[in-house]
Formats: C-alpha cells, structure tokens, sequence
C-alpha cells in the first residue's frame, strides 16, 4: 500500500475547491461538441496542468503517482469527463513527450505554455485505415534539409481542433518497422496542416476529436523529439502514463457513481435492503478497488524501471470494464453510461491489450 505524504494530501485535497468552476455549466453544457473554455482557463488557474512538470519550465515536479493521486480525485469531482480526458491528453501527449524526449531549445520554447495551459496539447497517432497500429500507419516524413516533409492523415486526435501543439507520429523509414517511426511536434498554424471538423464520440462531447491531413508539411529537425526513428519509444512512454493517468481519472468517477448509488440506497431502505442491489453496489465496490490496485501498482513498476507491458494492458482491460460495469443508467446516472464506453477505447482497444498480454505469454501468433 502507498503511504501518501501529508504534501501529497494536501494537493489532493487542494483541487476540491476548484470543481465548481471546473464543472459549471456541466448539465447544458452535456451533449454539446463545444469546448468548455472558461471551465479551462479555471483549470489554468487552479495548476493543476502543472503537477508533473519539472520547476524549470512552471512546474510543481510531482512524481507520476502523485500525479494520479490528484487526478483520481479529478475524477471523483469533476462530472465532466470530457474535460477530465482533455486534461489528461493535453498534460501526457504533449507535455510528458515534451519533457522526456524533448531538447532543452524545445522545453524553453514550449513547455511553459503547456504547463500554464496556454497552449493546448495533442498528438496524432491513429489511422483512417490502420487505427490505432503505430506500425501500420502510412503517414511519411521525408527529409528535406534542415527540415521534413509531413505527408498523410490522421483520425481521431483528441483535442484536435483545439490544439496549439500536436506531436504526429511518421514514418521516416517504412522499411524498419518499430525504429522508422520519428515523433515531430508542430505547431497549429504551420503550413500543409489542416484540421478537419470534430468527430463525435460517445458521451464525451467537449473535448472534440477530429481528422487532420498533412500535405508537404515542413518541420524543423530541431522539433523533432528524441532522435529519428525513436518515435516509437516516445510513443510507449506516452502510452504507458496516459493508459495510467487516464484510467485512474476513470477509477476516481467510478467512485463518485458508487457514492451516489450507497447514498440513494441508504436513504431508501427497501432498495438498500434488496439483495440484487446490495450485490449490484458491492459489484461496484469491487471493481474500482481491483482497479485502482492493479493502477497504482503497475505504476510503482514503472516508476523502478521494471517492464510492465503485461501489467499495464491488464490494468486498462480491468479498470475499462469496471467503468462500463459501474455506469447503470438508473437514478440520474445517465450521462454517466453514454460516457464510460468511451474510456474503453483510448490508449488502444481491448483487443489491442489481448494481444499484447498473449505476446507476454509467448502466445502472440495465436493471439
């Protein structure tokens, strides 16, 4: 079990009084497409964005599991899950990917603004015909000088048409599978990309998903991150918190839906007292201490270095379904059901987690 710092708690305990601004106007707001800008700029205010950046650039410097301990409370106040993935994609996809494999001339360049939230983040990695298969994407970068030629599409990028920064993923060198992969970060308004109309997705409205293409988009070498080829090394860092910061964030909204549901039962005793309802709670119950368990331990792992490809993809497929388990419909928890199926789909499908767990197992052809 992890022992949280009194620091730690008061963190926590620090972003409660920010969910008023952070949720208001959540009830017309659910089921619109439109970006909730002032719930953001109280986001920015509150510095939440800046938990897990290093001081240097505006950050607090909090580890990983500080940072999920905050944003399971996020979770557990906040009923807008789709500003609750906005922060999460906008903090992992851009920021982390920055901070980690960035230089020092791109953190001084970048970093501040997205640790401030001024400039809202997003990568590019799925597909219209590969999905989610970093390996199957045709996007292509050519080098061309002191820069690259992006050239492609991409499907489904949170935040997208949001976005300041994007980090889009291409292929360098079709021909060397995993190290052909280079991670660039461009800027919204540079020449060749366009952004498409927002893609609606399940129950998770506000942060739009969208299309963009790349047509002959020059990119500095200087913004690549890491090295060339090393794209797809960046891209399992990213994958690995976001999977982690995401689904805790979901573990936290399970616990204010089994709350919500212990609270109506012991107000009416003839709910509380009827077997199939006490099981359907004490369900719940299970489910989100499985998950936050199997959450916070495969982040110790990777916090120690350990290798935690397996435990990672149980981690999500067991706190996905949870998420769906837990989002009855009944007793005002609608918005609840239509947003859970979403969470199962980010960071890869649940098949994508059978496969890499077979893989583990030695099983990957089966598989």
């Amino acid at each position: 079990m992890i022992a949280w710092s009194k620091d730690d708690e008061r963190l926590r305990e620090g972003i409660d009084q920010w969910f008023g601004k952070f949720g208001q106007d959540f009830s017309c707001r659910d089921g619109e497409a439109a970006f909730p800008r002032e719930s953001w700029l109280a986001v920015m205010e509150s510095g939440l964005l800046r938990l897990p950046f290093d001081e240097r650039w505006g950050g607090l410097g909090r580890s990983l599991l500080t940072t999920m301990y905050v944003l399971e409370e996020l979770g557990r106040g906040c009923p807008d899950s789709a500003l609750n993935f906005a922060i999460t994609t906008h903090m992992v996809s851009t920021g982390i990917a920055l901070q980690r494999f960035g230089s020092t001339a791109l953190k001084d360049a970048y970093l501040p603004r997205i640790t401030a939230g001024t400039a809202i983040g997003a990568h590019a990695v799925a597909e219209p015909d590969s999905g989610s298969d970093a390996l199957g994407m045709r996007t292509a970068a050519t080098a061309d000088g002191d820069c690259y030629r992006l050239s492609g599409s991409k499907a489904f990028v949170g935040n997208g048409p949001v976005a300041d920064l994007v980090v889009v993923y291409a292929k360098t060198e079709p021909a060397a599978g995993p190290l052909g992969i280079t991670a660039f970060l461009v800027e919204r308004d540079t020449p060749g990309l366009t952004f498409g109309g927002p893609t609606e997705e399940t129950g998770a409205k506000s942060p739009p998903l969208c299309s963009l293409v790349l047509d002959d988009c020059r990119v500095p070498r200087t913004h690549i991150l890491g090295r060339v080829g090393a794209g797809s090394l960046v891209l399992d860092h990213v994958m690995t918190w976001e999977i982690l910061c995401c689904f805790i964030v979901s573990a936290g909204e399970m616990r204010r839906r089994l709350d919500r549901c212990v609270a109506y039962a012991g107000e009416r005793s003839a709910v509380g007292d009827f077997p199939p309802v006490a099981r359907r709670i004490v369900d719940m119950k299970i489910g989100l201490e499985t998950s936050r368990k199997w959450l916070y331990d495969t982040a110790e792992k990777f916090t120690a270095g350990r290798k935690v490809t397996a435990d990672l993809a149980i981690a999500k497929l067991v706190a996905g379904r949870a998420a769906l388990d837990s989002a009855m419909a009944e007793y005002g928890l609608e918005e609840e059901l239509r947003s859970a199926p979403a969470v199962t789909f980010h960071s890869g499908t649940a098949e994508t987690q059978y496969h890499r767990i077979a893989a583990t197992l030695g099983l990957g052809r089966a598989a």
